[in-house]
């Protein structure tokens, strides 16, 4: 008996050869370069809005500026932690990577929406988590191959 096998969804379906993924090396790297750079913007966008007079309380608690970096770097470093699980366990990496990160991104601005702050603090709030994600997801996907 012969075995046939059909690939469904052609060359995609399996892992990339090591010798055309990106390194955890280069994926770190980007990672943390990426991150310094959403943490400068995110924090940016904070002072820039507070400057407006936009308050950066929720729920009668001010958010430090220097509180938005932290956060952010912190997150990019989670998503930094995926890029290289996925760059080795996915059969399409950035695909995966993309998908997964940018829903996260989509969950992680519902605490925004549904805190106890002005509506201007939330759009802000939602606004910080669209830049951090804008900076973060291109670089890393761009090491990611499918």
């Amino acid at each position: 008996m012969t075995a046939t096998t059909t690939l469904a969804s052609g060359p995609a379906t399996l892992p990339a050869p090591a010798s055309q993924r990106s390194t955890t090396k280069q994926i770190r790297r980007t990672g943390v370069l990426a991150g310094i750079a959403a943490a400068v913007a995110t924090s940016t966008t904070a002072a820039v809005a507070s400057a407006l007079d936009v308050s950066l309380k929720v729920g009668g608690e001010a958010i430090p500026v220097i509180g938005f970096a932290q956060l952010t770097f912190v997150a990019a470093i989670i998503g930094t932690v995926m890029a290289v699980v996925m760059s080795h366990r996915a059969r399409r990496p950035r695909h995966t990577f993309v998908v997964s990160t940018i829903a996260l991104t989509a969950l992680s601005i519902v605490p925004d929406v549904t805190a106890d702050a002005h509506t201007a603090t939330k759009l802000v709030l939602a606004l910080t988590h669209v830049v951090a994600a804008s900076i973060v997801i291109p670089a890393l996907a761009s090491r990611l191959t499918d």
